[in-house]
Order: structure tokens, then C-alpha cells, then sequence
């Protein structure tokens, strides 16, 4: 008996997580990818002698790289590095940064001038988010819907305690356990992963700092994020899967009820008996699939996370006052939270995070240099398409960054590159530019999200950010096993 062929569209971590489980299930498949290689956001730039991590560069939950590889009956390849600190936190006004820890004892200590008690406080608070973690995680998170009548059955089995934070603002949770605006605005950095601000997130996403601060911290990977990449396409290509580069598609052919062929820009066809697309699943439906529901109108409508804004710099000398994550702040949090996602010119005093990937792999740069990777999140293209400014604000950030840490960046860079929005959109298909797809308000998660298979093509099916679960490295994981899950029932092996 032939095995039968299981086509992915992408070849992001979910696409390549969802490769490995199926082959490991004995399915032969093949995947086609719009870039000239493999990795989606999680990509690598390589220039002047330096190597840059192009997106994400630290991630939590890593137990779920574990389940992953244990799922497949082989080793895991990746050596994981916890992060400690965490990330250090430079405000405007401050001379020293502040430093974020696991250890509650040190942590306290950082803050011990302006927010009595923390530890205490941090405890109180860090063991109702965890409570609310546990409560969800195999009820709302690690679960498929069938419709959104299924979802909310499945969130009527959430304690009922915890609906208060459905309905008040993550501020609003922090407000309630701390008194001292730094520790309410570095506790609520995370709101900016899923595409809004603590003002308008949910107080439900304070699980988020369990996550970092106690369940599992953050961590990257040996030899940079990259290799997760490299190391899962090492496995599929031992395996015999093909991949194709270069290849962008954009039309479908279909039969009763079936997916027969995808098309590529160039004319060539892709059979299957499955297919899965790692495109983003609700742009994906509309550009390609031309459906009524997800048309350029209605897309647009929809709430979709900041863009990316990022530069890459190789530097000569070393940034001593540069920990391996860093996050820049100005004094005026709230001002430039409720503008930064509509405005429709670059911040004049951007926020933005820097990443130093050479201070745990020095192979990422020359002797005696360092790679920094800088990203100033910015309103998606709806609201900001003219980026002919873009040296500009790089140009801002760089004068800014080099003040604060004192140290002659300007002079010292070597090798600098510059990916705005229109760049991001183009080389991955991110919708207006968007970083991690879909947003995350109550109207976008589970079975309100774009489903993990399709609504009319019974062998199509979806993978990553913009479907179920939703954005993160870690839950685009388990979004592989929940796709994985779909294409087993449906093909009466579970």
C-alpha cells in the first residue's frame, strides 16, 4: 500500500513541526516555501562576516520542543540555554537598567527603592496567573473546536473564578498588585506579543508572566535560533522530503469538495492527498482562496499585531553595558501605548528591543565585534505605508541607543541592514506587514479564530500564528500536534 502525499504550503516552525510529526506517522511529504529557504520568521541573515537571528530570539515554554521530539520517537537536537536575567529593562530616566529574574529574592532586590514588598507581592500575583494557566491550558489551549458552539462549551469548564479578568484590562490587574509605574509597565511588555496593550488586553494574559517568571522562564538555543530551523530540515531531508524554494502559491484547482492541485507564480502544480497551509489562515482563505469572508475589506477590519521594524548591525568593539536581551522604554508609557498602533508616522522617541545574540554564540560575529539585532515595533501597513522614512528611524534609534549605553555606536558600525514592514510583507506574505498574524482580543482566540481546517475543502488544513492556538514559537508546537491531530482522525487512524 502507496503512502499517501501530504503537501505544506510553508515551511515555518509550524510548517516544519507539522513535517516531522506526519513523516513520523509514515506520510510522504513534500513542502513549498515563497523564500529561498527554509525557517519563516524564524530565519537567519548572514552578511559581512556576521550572522543575525531575523526574528524571534528567545521563547518560553520549552517543554514543548521536548513533546515535540518525543512525539516523533527521536532525540531532541536542540541544546536549550536558559536566560537569567531574563532581560534587562533601560528606561529614559534611568541611569542603570533593571534587571528581570526568576529568583523573586533578586528580583525584589532590583526594585527594592520603589516597590516595597515585592517579592511577596510577585508571589500573591504570579500564583493567580498560574492558577489560571493551569485552568485553561488543556481546556482552551491544547484543544480543537469544531465550531465556536464547541469552543464556548469548552470555556464553560473554566472556573468561574476566573471570569472577573475576562472583563478588566491587564493594567488593570497590575494596578491591583503593584504600586510603582516600572514594574506595571516591564510586567506588562508581554501584552505587546499578542498584538495590543495591556490598556486593551485582557487581565486573562497575565498567565503570560507565570509563563516567563516561574513556570518556565525563557530561553534560546546553541548556535542561535536558526538552528532550530536547520536542525528540524536536516531530519525531514533524512527522511526523504523534498522541499521547493522560490515558489509562491497563488491559485488553487478543486474538485467535489476536494483540493486536487495548488499552483505556483511560475505554472507548476502540486498534488496531494493532504494539504496544510503554514501561510497566515485567514489571508491565505482570501488571496488564494478568493473567499467572500476574508476579502483585503474584511481583513483589514480584523485586529492584527504590530509590524516589525528591525536592523541588523555588525559593531566593532564590544557593548559592555548591553545585557544579551534588552528592552528601551521612554517616560511615557501610556502615551505612546494608545498611538503607536494607528499612528501613521515613525515614533519620534521609538521603543525597541536589542538582542546580542554574540554574547552566547560569539560565532555569530568577527573577533572583537558584536551582531546586535534591534526591533521597534510599528503600526502594520493599514495604518503606515509610506516607509521611505525608514533610514530615518534607524538612524534614531541607533543615536539613541548609543547615548544610553554609552558607546560610540554610530562610528563603530561595520555592517548594518534594514527590514521594514514592506520587506517583512514581501518576503514572507505577513498580511500589511503585520510580525505574528492575528491578534489575540477575546474575538480572535480559539473558536472565534480562523479554524485549523478548512470550511469547504475537506483535505485542506492550517497551521501557525493566525490559526489555532496562536502566535509564539512554542504555540505554533502545539498548533502543529492540534493540525496533526485533524489530518489522523480524518484519515481514520485515530
Amino acid at each position: 500500500m502507496s503512502k499517501k502525499q501530504v503537501l505544506i504550503i510553508g515551511t515555518g516552525l509550524g510548517g516544519l513541526s507539522t513535517a516531522l510529526r506526519l513523516t513520523s506517522k509514515g506520510y510522504d511529504v513534500e513542502m513549498v516555501e515563497k523564500y529561498h529557504q527554509a525557517g519563516g520568521r524564524l530565519n537567519m541573515l548572514e552578511k559581512d562576516g556576521f550572522t543575525f537571528d531575523m526574528g524571534p530570539s528567545f521563547f518560553s515554554m520549552s517543554y514543548e520542543f521536548t513533546e515535540l521530539f518525543e512525539y516523533c520517537n527521536i532525540p531532541n537536537p536542540l541544546k536549550l540555554r536558559e536566560l537569567n536575567p531574563l532581560y534587562a529593562v533601560y528606561f529614559e530616566d534611568k541611569k542603570s537598567p533593571f534587571l528581570i529574574y526568576k529568583d523573586l529574592e533578586k528580583l525584589a532586590k532590583e526594585f527594592e527603592n520603589i516597590e516595597p514588598d515585592l517579592k511577596r507581592k510577585t508571589e500573591k500575583y504570579l500564583a493567580a496567573a498560574g492558577k489560571l494557566f493551569h485552568d485553561t491550558e488543556h481546556i482552551v489551549i491544547k484543544q480543537n473546536f469544531d465550531s465556536v458552539f464547541g469552543y464556548l462549551l469548552q470555556l464553560a469548564r473554566v472556573p468561574l473564578k476566573h471570569a472577573p479578568k475576562m472583563f478588566r484590562s491587564m493594567w488593570d490587574e497590575l494596578n491591583k498588585n503593584f504600586d510603582s509605574q516600572e514594574v506595571k509597565v516591564i510586567f506588562s511588555l508581554v501584552s505587546f506579543f499578542l498584538g495590543s496593550t495591556p490598556f486593551q488586553t485582557p487581565a486573562v494574559y497575565s498567565l503570560l508572566n507565570y509563563t516567563e517568571l516561574k513556570h518556565d522562564g525563557y530561553w534560546n538555543v546553541e548556535g542561535g535560533m536558526y538552528s532550530i530551523t536547520t536542525s528540524i530540515k536536516k531530519i525531514l531531508e533524512d527522511r526523504g522530503v523534498k522541499f521547493h524554494f522560490n515558489t509562491e502559491i497563488v491559485e488553487v484547482e478543486s474538485n467535489n469538495g476536494n483540493l486536487n492541485t495548488v499552483i505556483s507564480t511560475d505554472g507548476r502544480k502540486f498534488t496531494a492527498d493532504f494539504i496544510v497551509s503554514n501561510s497566515d489562515a485567514a489571508s491565505f482563505r482570501g488571496r488564494v482562496l478568493k473567499r467572500e469572508k476574508y476579502t483585503d475589506t474584511k481583513l483589514d477590519k480584523m485586529e492584527w499585531t504590530l509590524a516589525p521594524f528591525t536592523i541588523y548591525l555588525g559593531v566593532k568593539g564590544k557593548m559592555d553595558n548591553l545585557h544579551h536581551h534588552n528592552y528601551f522604554l521612554g517616560n511615557n508609557f501610556e502615551e505612546y501605548a494608545d498611538s503607536i498602533f494607528k499612528t501613521s508616522v515613525s515614533p519620534n522617541k521609538p521603543y525597541y528591543y536589542v538582542n546580542v545574540s554574540s554574547r552566547s554564540n560569539p560565532n555569530c560575529a568577527p573577533e572583537g565585534h558584536e551582531n546586535l539585532f534591534i526591533l521597534c515595533p510599528v503600526p502594520d501597513m493599514r495604518h503606515k505605508r509610506d516607509w521611505s522614512d525608514s533610514d530615518l528611524l534607524a538612524d534614531t534609534i541607533i543615536e539613541d541607543l548609543g547615548k544610553r549605553v554609552d558607546f560610540d555606536l554610530k562610528s563603530n558600525i561595520v555592517s548594518r541592514t534594514i527590514i521594514n514592514p514592506i520587506d517583512w510583507r514581501d518576503k514572507f506574505n505577513l498580511y500589511q506587514g503585520s510580525g505574528l498574524g492575528l491578534a489575540h482580543g477575546l474575538n480572535q482566540i480559539g473558536g472565534f479564530r480562523p479554524a485549523n481546517k478548512d470550511e469547504e475543502f475537506s483535505n485542506l488544513y492550517y497551521v501557525g500564528a493566525s490559526t489555532v492556538p496562536g502566535t509564539g514559537l512554542p504555540i505554533v508546537v502545539i498548533s502543529s500536534r492540534l493540525v496533526t491531530e485533524r489530518i489522523l482522525k480524518d484519515d481514520g487512524r485515530i
